[in-house]
Formats: C-alpha cells, structure tokens, sequence
C-alpha cells in the first residue's frame, strides 16, 4: 500500500502544477528547447516514484551521470537502474532515446557538402565517438567526388584498443564502389596522440587499399573534445 500511495503522490504533484509549467504542456506550447534537461527526461520517464516527480528523478539520474549528459550518454540501464525510482523498462527507455539521438546525428552528416576536411570529419562523428568509454573503429565511405555514400562502424574494442582488420575494410570499401576511405577511430582516455600500432595499422591499411585504386584520404583519432588527423600532420 505504501508503494501505492507515494506513486500516487509522485503523479498527483505533477498534475497540480501551473498547466503552462507541466513539462508534456510546456512542451507543446513552448516548445523542446524550452524545457531543461531534466524535464526532457521527465517526459521520457513518465512517472515519479516514492514522492518524487518525474522531474525530480530525471534531476538525480543528470545528478547520477556528474551532472553531465555526455556522461548520461554512455551509462548503461544497469547504472540507471542503480538509481532508486528507475527499472530496467525506463533505464532501457532512456538508454534506447539516447540511441536514437546518436543515429541522428550521424545522418545528418547524409546532408552534408562534400568531405573536404578533417574538422568537417571530427564535428560530423563526434556525436557518436566523442564520450565513448571504449574504443571503436569506424570507416566513412566516399565517392572520387568526395561525397559520402556510407558509414559503418567496423569493430568495438576495450578502453585501450580495438581491432582494426584491413581485410574487412578493403573488402567492404570495394563493394560500396569507394574512391576513397577516411579511418577513424576514439581514444576514451581523451589522448589523441597516435600511438606507434596506430602508425602502423594506418600505413598497412593504406597500401592495402591503394592496389584496389582506392585512397585512404586521413586517419583521424578522437578523443572527448580534440581530435588528431594524420594528414593534417602531414604523417
């Protein structure tokens, strides 16, 4: 009965609010960029527990994350869940909305000019590499007009390495009909700096793919705000 009468009361709080201050309301009448992060989350929650809104727990998970959403980013449900107020069914929720907004970000790059940079690279895969607390390898796939025509995350790796195998991407590259390739891969660490196998991988790849007339035009590195390119460096 207890659990009753505070889910109750979590749900009763919220409803009293001003109409205009709820944050479903304030978002139809205001719109998304008025709300904050929590009550964004609230809205994805749906329910409070224990006499606490919605908003209250999608403050305590922010609270959870060290107050920062690129940290929330990367939590897993299980950590979520950690949180009194938050199963499996919403952390999974939160969990699968961050997902979506990943995707989104990577297709937006579909409607980007052509690949003529390496910050045009980094800002465009950021979103999806940057906060990772393992590493990955991704390829973007490019036509010999520099046009993006695919993107593809190869491996995921620890928080020290991933494999890169050249076979696969050679291989993926000239089904796709590429002119070209640009590499990328995350160091969680935040250290862009490449390391000595990453020197190597990086040449070993490039004259892989060169006997198929395809170029590997960089290998760029990102870590949490910076990014290292190999051809920037002129390497």
């Amino acid at each position: 009965m207890a659990g009753k009468f505070f889910f109750y009361t979590a749900m009763k709080a919220i409803k009293q609010w001003q109409a205009e201050e709820r944050p479903r309301e304030k978002m139809a009448t205001k719109g998304a960029e008025a709300l904050s992060n929590s009550e964004l989350l609230a809205i994805i929650l749906h329910t409070g527990d224990s006499g606490r809104t919605a908003v209250d727990l999608g403050r305590e998970l922010i609270e959870l994350a060290g107050g920062s959403l690129k940290d929330l980013a990367n939590m897993t449900p299980d950590r979520m869940s950690s949180l009194k107020g938050i199963g499996p069914a919403k952390a999974v929720t939160i969990a699968a909305a961050v997902e979506l907004g990943k995707r989104i970000a990577l297709d937006s790059c579909e409607e980007l000019p052509p690949v003529y940079s390496s910050k045009a690279v980094a800002d465009m895969m950021k979103p999806q590499m940057g906060g990772l607390l393992h590493e990955e390898c991704w390829v973007l796939y490019l036509n010999r007009a520099n046009r993006l025509i695919g993107k593809e995350r190869i491996s995921m790796g620890g928080v020290s390495s991933t494999v890169m195998d050249i076979k696969i991407i050679a291989k993926k590259a000239v089904e796709k009909l590429a002119g070209s390739i640009i590499l990328l891969h995350n160091h969680p660490s935040g250290n862009v700096v490449p390391s000595s196998e990453d020197r190597r991988q990086t040449l070993a790849l490039r004259k892989a793919v060169s006997l198929f007339d395809i170029d590997l035009l960089d290998h760029i590195i990102i870590g949490n705000s910076r990014y290292f390119s190999f051809c920037d460096e002129g390497i």
